[in-house]
């Protein structure tokens, strides 16, 4: 029974997870991620965590805690900086227990840990590893990154890895890159890691094979996932756009992968009206997840990016079209999980905005924090932390907008935002991009939180709000009210 409405990020606004595998144990979903640290100098940072929620309520949350440390690894490189544990998989074995297969920066190798419970902790198991002991990656196979774990309905075990970035010389360490697409090894289930037999490549094209086919300009880049809906099999990856999550479907696991679509973009990018990083409606960055099908309806698992950098990426989901065995690409939204448009009365923080730009649009994020003039962007107070929602939009200054997609406002009178900052201008309301507003909000500067507040009446059951500011200064918006 639902008792929380669901938000994107769907997870507290503290936490900082992204690559996340979705997977349903026992009436519960399951998210198995990376773990930025907000404000992190590099990627991946934090020991693996683990959080889930019912099926049945998808905006009802639960920190499983700590499930796995990068020390437990032994052979944990000494500097974590560099060689963070990354996107990690899980599968539930034959003997019942739970799988997690990840990749640690600094070994080449993809590793194993093993567990009683979905959720609970887990220990070092081992290395993928051919029949002669030696660890996969140490053979000069191309780069093993992003491990995506798949038991078919057969009992048989596959593993899928790759990085195809040849412009990332640190990342690689001395690997090849993937130039033909992801890797496919099949394993033998009943040590859950052994090599059965020579690996293979599935079809899903790499840059140079790309040319010319349905993969051009959606070619593959890394975060391997696959699926299994109706008897057809869906292979998931990031393509070298990187803000994409993309798809290729096949009758069968291990080849003859076609190009099927963007599943989704992290700056709406390949939706009507926006055509490039240029006009995109966040900043972007890298992006890596999967789709799950829960109670009948199919929902694609990504991440958004946060504080100017690209290390500093939160946990998104969107309900997702599936049609004649094909994806629609989906939209960013603030209600995400929640299965309709949100309340039209309650409170809201703003860090749930799907939309934040500026007059001078976004831009696709590095490492280092981009400059804050002319562009509004999501921050929090303090340190990383494990509690204490405070992220909010900040920097909101002339030309700046802060949308969110959607809520019933059929009974809605009035809108109040809650701001500080030197800002004195207009806050214009709109349900659409550049029409007409539905209220106007004058406001003024002020070192503390202030409220101010215009009618809202006359709108739909399912409407966008765009907060659109014009005037001098900025301010942060900390929240808004719908009454």
């Amino acid at each position: 029974m639902k008792t929380k409405q669901a938000f994107n990020p769907y997870l507290p606004s503290y936490e900082y997870v992204p690559d996340a595998e979705p997977h349903i144990v026992d009436g519960r979903i399951y998210i198995y991620g990376s773990h930025d640290l907000f404000n992190g100098l590099n990627f991946c940072l934090g020991d693996y965590v683990c959080w889930s929620a019912p099926v049945d309520d998808l905006g009802n949350w639960k920190y499983e805690g700590c499930i796995y440390k990068r020390e437990q690894d032994p052979a944990a490189p000494r500097i974590r900086l560099t060689n963070g544990l990354a996107a990690p998989d899980m599968v539930q074995g034959p003997d019942g227990r739970f799988y997690l297969y990840y990749f640690m920066g600094g070994t080449k190798m993809i590793s194993v840990a093993v567990c009683d419970k979905p959720a609970g902790h887990y220990e070092f198991y081992g290395y993928v590893h051919y029949k002669d002991n030696t660890p996969i990656g140490k053979k000069g196979e191309p780069f093993q990154f992003d491990p995506a774990i798949f038991m078919d309905d057969d009992g048989k075990l596959y593993l899928y890895t790759g990085f195809a970035l040849q412009g990332n010389p640190i990342l690689l360490d001395g690997s090849k890159p993937t130039e033909h697409g992801p890797m496919c090894f099949e394993l033998d289930p009943s040590d859950m890691l052994t090599v059965k037999k020579d690996p293979g490549y599935i079809g899903v094209a790499g840059e140079k094979e790309s040319q010319g086919t349905s993969y051009e300009g959606h070619a593959f880049l890394e975060a391997s996932s696959m699926r299994k809906f109706n008897g057809t099999y869906y292979f998931i990856y990031s393509s070298l756009n990187s803000h994409e999550l993309c798809y290729a479907v096949s009758d069968h696991p291990t080849g003859g992968f076609q190009y099927g679509g963007i599943l989704v973009s992290n700056g709406d990018i390949g939706l009507p009206g926006v055509n490039d990083v240029n006009h995109a409606k966040n900043s972007t960055g890298n992006t890596h997840g999967s789709l799950i099908e829960i109670n009948g309806k199919y929902y694609v698992f990504y991440h958004r990016h946060s504080n100017r950098k690209q290390s500093s990426r939160q946990a998104c989901a969107e309900e997702i079209q599936f049609k004649d065995g094909k994806f629609c690409q989906a939209e960013m939204t603030s209600c995400g999980l929640n299965g309709s448009p949100l309340n039209g009365t309650g409170h809201y923080p703003s860090y749930i905005a799907c939309n934040v730009y500026g007059r001078k649009g976004t831009r696709f994020l590095s490492m280092l924090k981009h400059p804050k003039a002319g562009h509004p962007y999501l921050t929090q107070k303090g340190r990383d932390r494990e509690s204490g929602e405070d992220q909010y939009v900040a920097h909101m200054c002339d030309g700046s907008v802060a949308g969110y997609k959607y809520f019933d406002l059929s009974e809605t009178k009035e809108i109040r935002i809650n701001i500080c900052g030197n800002a004195s201008g207009t806050v214009y309301i709109r349900t659409r991009e550049n029409e007409k507003p539905a209220a106007e909000i004058q406001i003024k500067a002020s070192r503390e939180r202030k409220e101010f507040s215009a009618k809202l009446t006359g709108l739909g059951k399912k409407e966008a709000l765009f907060f659109c500011y014009e005037g001098k200064g900025s301010f942060d918006f900390h929240s808004f009210d719908l009454k």
